[in-house]
């Protein structure tokens, strides 16, 4: 994922939470905490439900296609976290480059 793609899914989920906040519009103010539990919650039930589908067909009630297609969100929703991880740990760096 390049940081065009992460930069996108960030401003996705800036709206997505902002609008679960109560609609706040794009001038007020947003919780980056929140933003990032609300992605990491949402990465972890991607793959609770990837590990779902993966019994229900490993018990031969389930279909193949459910099982990787829900694998393939919950890696594209983990990659999207990590993305963002990493570009805050890089402007992290570059603001401890900074000169005082």
């Amino acid at each position: 994922m390049d940081a065009l793609s992460a930069a996108r899914a960030y401003m996705e989920a800036a709206r997505a939470a902002s609008t679960a906040a109560g609609g706040q519009t794009d001038g007020d103010v947003i919780d980056f905490g929140a933003l990032v539990r609300n992605a990491v919650g949402q990465a972890a039930q991607a793959t609770q439900t990837a590990e779902t589908q993966a019994m229900s067909m490993a018990a031969g009630q389930g279909d193949i296609v459910n099982v990787v297609t829900a694998i393939a969100a919950a890696e594209t929703q983990m990659e999207t976290v990590m993305a963002v991880r990493d570009q805050v740990i890089q402007a992290y760096q570059e603001i401890l480059r900074m000169p005082i």
